[in-house]
């Protein structure tokens, strides 16, 4: 069989996200040499090569296996889509210490933390990001370009919508639905489905905003 040898790496985007997944490449024995952005910066923590803005540097970003360090979900999404046309589809950031299940299916674009647990049967969508020590259990399904937060536990049969924040130490248990472009507070307890478009806080959960009206309660 040919080997394929693997390309360096260049990020898009460089901040703080970008360190943990600058990190978990590292770890992954991939070599992180440039990156993108709107403007260079100052604090270069990592000594890489600054290439330009991305959507101006796509001759240069073709040389490169790349990876999107963009937190927010629906940037991340924009960037990915316009990226995704003209150079193809990012590479994962997998950290060699997560525990991934063997049947776990997964897109493009993926980060996944250290000490992260995905169970058998789960799917992963485009553009996800599964963030340090969160927890997915059997049969998940979490929707592209969602956000699951440090210390996230998914019971059993969850299922994500699109460009959702489950936030850190939340906990969503067996069976639920939840919407697209939900926002779920850190520390939520979610015992019930949830709509699209809405904030969800509290213990037991509380939706304080669906579509843009304040509501009192779930």
């Amino acid at each position: 069989m040919k080997t394929i040898r693997q390309k360096p790496v260049a990020i898009v985007g460089y901040s703080g996200h970008s360190y943990v997944i600058i990190d978990i490449l590292l770890s992954a024995g991939r070599m992180v040499f440039a990156y993108c952005d709107q403007e260079e910066k100052k604090f270069n923590p990592f000594h890489l090569k600054y290439l330009g803005r991305e959507t101006e540097m796509i001759h240069r970003l073709k040389s490169f296996d790349y990876f999107l360090c963009i937190g927010n979900n629906g940037i991340r999404e924009k960037v990915y889509g316009q990226l995704k046309k003209l150079i193809g589809d990012p590479i994962n950031a997998i950290h060699p210490g997560a525990v991934i299940s063997a049947s776990v299916k997964m897109e493009d674009g993926v980060m996944i933390a250290a000490n992260a647990t995905i169970n058998p049967l789960a799917y992963i969508g485009k553009g996800v990001i599964v963030n340090t020590s969160s927890s997915i259990d059997h049969e998940c399904v979490i929707g592209d370009f969602s956000h699951i937060a440090p210390g996230a536990v998914l019971c059993g049969n969850v299922k994500v919508g699109k460009g959702t924040f489950v936030g850190a130490n939340s906990v969503i248990t067996q069976g639920i639905n939840i919407g697209n472009n939900v926002m779920i507070g850190a520390g939520a307890v979610v015992i019930r489905d949830i709509p699209d478009n809405c904030t969800v806080v509290g213990n037991p959960q509380r939706i304080l905003v669906q579509e843009g009206k304040k509501l009192v309660a779930a």
